[in-house]
């Protein structure tokens, strides 16, 4: 079966999920195409050569990538060249077509127009109500339940929600019937936990082993609140272990640089790595006592985990869920005491305690959240798609 995955913007150091389920696609014998556009316009990925880039991804999942262009982007949406996406599409003869997000604008032209009529199609949807910030999104919605979703529902095209939330039901209205639930997960042959590699990284980074090593890695943007956590690890901690944060992602612009000020001037130890690639990682993960996610989601949340870390994250419903296994905490969102206080009362959990955490972190991951069987999964929902259209 060939399968044509269609998303705005892809980079192959990245660790979002098209990067891992489309190596895991291939393995069981699909035939795996990632349509996407040449922007590189993303600040937090550095691609000096993205051609080369993606001929070094294909050669090391045998998925096959291929960049048409854009002309921009306009709310965080790819402005796709139509004429030129219709026929693409004509000349691949893709049996599945597989959208990256149901509310892009060129899934939406596509699904309006006539070229989308007698073509297999899917689609996965990632947004929540928290990261729902444009102030046109009132008319969205609208525009989305009158004119989009009936298409949607009419020929049963499956939306597979990557949240455990309503979302599309409440603010889109794609039922949740048609809305399977998929959640992300780990790529577990890159993420595990490696006692040899927790030595060695924090020896060449000269952290003691009995430093409670506070991790985040991702984005150092206002979404996912970073200046909130440069904020909130200024002051000096006073506790019985010494607390060292390590902070892995770049930051870009004037709110870059006022995060940057703010780290800087931090009383506490603070060591700093740029972006790295997703295969990087889990060094990071796997030295780490805890890692925390100050604002929002994130998938390296089960990366973390799957090294056999616990992870610190806010109150919100998603982060609530994940953490409810023993496997984790919540601080109360936007409260830098809540976070304070949280990380300075678990550097003081026994370790016997503290492993217990660590093992529920990694239990929790390999029953439900190997990206080995999340592929699983989209291969049986698309499966069984085409056999009601047969």
């Amino acid at each position: 079966m060939k399968i044509v995955n269609i998303v705005d913007e892809f980079y192959p150091t990245a660790g979002y999920e098209n990067n891992v389920l489309s190596k895991y696609f291939v393995q069981d014998g699909y035939e795996y195409i990632i349509l996407t556009t040449d922007l590189e316009d993303n600040p937090f990925f550095k691609c000096d050569n993205l051609a080369k880039m993606d001929r070094e991804f294909e050669e090391k999942t045998g998925v096959t990538v291929i960049r048409l262009h854009a002309y921009k982007k306009i709310s965080g949406r790819a402005i796709w060249n139509f004429p030129q996406f219709c026929k693409k599409i004509e000349e691949i003869r893709a049996d599945v077509l597989f959208f990256c997000g149901n509310d892009t604008l060129i899934a939406i032209q596509y699904i309006l127009s006539k070229a989308s009529r007698n073509k297999t199609i899917v689609m996965d949807s990632h947004m929540l109500e928290m990261a729902s910030e444009n102030k046109f999104r009132k008319y969205f919605r609208k525009f989305y339940k009158r004119i989009v979703a009936p298409i949607l529902i009419k020929r049963k095209i499956p939306v597979i929600r990557l949240q455990n939330d309503d979302y599309v039901e409440r603010c889109l209205g794609i039922p949740l019937s048609q809305s399977p639930w998929i959640s992300f997960g780990s790529d577990t042959l890159l993420f595990h936990p490696d006692t040899y590699a927790r030595e060695m990284f924090r020896k060449e980074n000269h952290i003691p082993e009995e430093s409670f090593l506070v991790v985040y890695a991702g984005k150092l943007d206002d979404a996912k609140g970073g200046k909130f956590l440069a904020e909130a690890i200024s002051s000096k901690f006073v506790t019985k272990r010494e607390i060292v944060f390590l902070i892995v992602g770049s930051t870009c612009g004037d709110y870059g640089e006022a995060v940057d000020k703010i780290l800087n001037a931090s009383e506490n130890r603070i060591v700093r790595f740029p972006t790295q690639p997703y295969s990087n990682l889990a060094k990071f993960f796997q030295a780490a006592d805890l890692v925390i996610f100050p604002k929002q989601c994130s998938l390296s949340f089960y990366d973390a985990e799957a090294c056999g870390t616990p992870v610190l994250s806010e109150d919100n419903n998603i982060n609530v869920d994940r953490c409810s296994h023993n496997n984790g905490w919540n601080f109360r969102s936007g409260d830098s005491d809540s976070l304070r206080n949280s990380i300075i009362e678990l550097s003081e959990i026994p370790l016997d305690e503290y492993q217990t955490y660590r093992d529920n972190a990694l239990k929790y991951i390999l029953k439900s959240y190997d990206y080995r069987d999340k592929a699983k999964e989209y291969e049986m929902i698309i499966e069984e798609y085409l056999r009601t259209l047969s």
